[in-house]
């Protein structure tokens, strides 16, 4: 039998690790408000700007609001539920509708200014570019 020594740390690290399994396994599904639901996001950065991209499938951009307000960056709207035909039954329903938000926090060398958004085949591109000043430069040696 050998002794190992304990490390409360990674006891610490595998229960984060399984809290963050668990809600990545309920998005969507815990909500405070009734008929609201979160798309995901993915949140890149470049030597020049922030992307984000969402998935809202089925979703027209008119149902989109987006806005950049005292350095946060919030996406909502809504889906709307498809209108059922008579004499069909509905035996599941797996997607979300209803009301969604999100909301990000940017830093400070984004230009809001500048934001530009898109939507193509259900994903939502912002591109948020960094002021001049953020931008990395190279210097020459003398």
């Amino acid at each position: 039998m050998s002794i190992t020594r304990w490390n409360p740390w990674s006891e610490l690290e595998s229960m984060n690790q399984r809290i963050s399994r668990l809600l990545d396994q309920t998005q969507g599904v815990l909500s405070t408000e009734e008929n609201s639901w979160a798309p995901s996001v993915d949140i890149r950065e470049t030597d020049d700007a922030l992307l984000v991209q969402a998935e809202l499938p089925g979703i027209d951009k008119k149902d989109v609001r987006l806005e950049v307000k005292d350095g946060v960056l919030t996406l909502s709207g809504e889906r709307h539920y498809e209108k059922t035909v008579e004499n069909e039954n509905v035996h599941r329903v797996e997607r979300a509708y209803g009301k969604f938000s999100r909301s990000f926090s940017l830093p400070n060398n984004v230009d809001t200014d500048a934001v530009e958004a898109s939507m193509k085949d259900g994903v939502l591109s912002v591109r948020l570019p960094k002021a001049e000043t953020a931008k990395p430069k190279a210097i020459t040696i003398d």
